[in-house]
């Protein structure tokens, strides 16, 4: 009788432990009183797409010139938790995203979810995205619409187990995703805010400067603070105001405008491509990045011994 009893308390248990996960991780989207009347400016998007380096991560492996534009996916993104394949982000109605709603992309920049209702891998940095503005998202799906579609299949990820399980994503959004649409701080000036707006939303910029948790969320208290590189070689630096130490905001600004740092080195790696990116966008954009960087203040850095 007591076995008996104690493997209806094991059930029981189990019953209620596997109905809290399904309630804890469901899908929490938007509805569509978020979106605004109007409909999305793909000019203004286009700005959106360089700032948010689409391109590097969605168009083909070595793309260049007007392939950028061709967003096939299939860049591969090495992580602790396996290997991530970007998906074709092109007008595709089949491969791409060319039968997403509107809301389904909002949903998907500021939720983490794909039209069906499934979790979204965090290596697609919507805990970033989520900073920015809905109409900035329609704007950005109206040039995305723009571009030409492209019928490259995706690749799976690779990803062993429990990873694979991609319902356990929406216990991780309770830790790494609060939703929040990025607010200018009024104590600051209106460039130091515009320069945070890009840096912490579309330019995505913690995804690689701030380093991460055991279970891959940003330490946002070590915001931009330095890395270990995503893989596995090297660091990524320090970029508050400790980290860039005598840089100006002109400095910065010209870096990312030219590649070049103030002593002539050239900006290598992944910042290479950041740069090709930044490169797109306004002066006025890339000096508010360096005024917003200038005051950011210093934090122990992840890189140090």
């Amino acid at each position: 009788m007591r076995v008996r009893s104690a493997a209806l308390a094991v059930v029981a248990v189990a019953a209620v432990s596997a109905a809290a996960f399904w309630f804890m991780t469901a899908p929490q989207p938007l509805s569509a009183a978020v979106l605004p009347d109007k409909p999305g400016d793909a000019a203004k998007g286009e700005r959106l797409f360089w700032a948010g380096g689409c391109a590097s991560c969605h168009a083909a492996p070595g793309a260049a010139g007007d392939d950028l534009l061709k967003l096939s996916g299939g860049v591969a993104i090495a992580s602790p938790f396996g290997t991530f394949h970007a998906p074709n982000l092109s007008p595709d109605k089949t491969h791409g995203i060319g039968n997403w709603s509107t809301l389904d992309f909002v949903n998907a920049m500021k939720r983490g979810l794909a039209p069906d209702g499934s979790h979204l891998y965090p290596a697609f940095p919507y805990t970033s995205y989520q900073r920015m503005t809905v109409p900035d998202l329609l704007d950005l799906k109206a040039y995305l619409d723009t571009l030409p579609a492209d019928a490259t299949a995706n690749q799976p990820h690779d990803l062993p187990f429990p990873f694979s399980i991609r319902r356990g994503i929406g216990l991780w959004k309770w830790l790494y995703l609060d939703g929040k649409t990025f607010t200018p701080d009024p104590a600051k000036s209106e460039a130091v805010n515009h320069g945070a707006y890009l840096v912490e939303g579309p330019g995505h910029c913690n995804e690689c400067h701030t380093p991460r948790t055991a279970l891959g969320g940003l330490e946002m208290d070590r915001s931009l603070g330095g890395a270990p590189d995503p893989s596995g070689k090297g660091k990524v630096p320090d970029i508050t105001s400790g980290g860039l130490g005598d840089w100006s905001a002109d400095d910065i600004a010209n870096a990312l405008d030219t590649g070049f740092t103030p002593e002539f080195d050239s900006l290598g790696g992944t910042m290479a491509e950041v740069v090709r990116n930044m490169a797109k966008l306004t002066a006025e954009d890339r000096e508010a990045i360096g005024e917003y960087l200038k005051q950011v203040p210093p934090v122990a850095s992840a890189t140090k011994p």
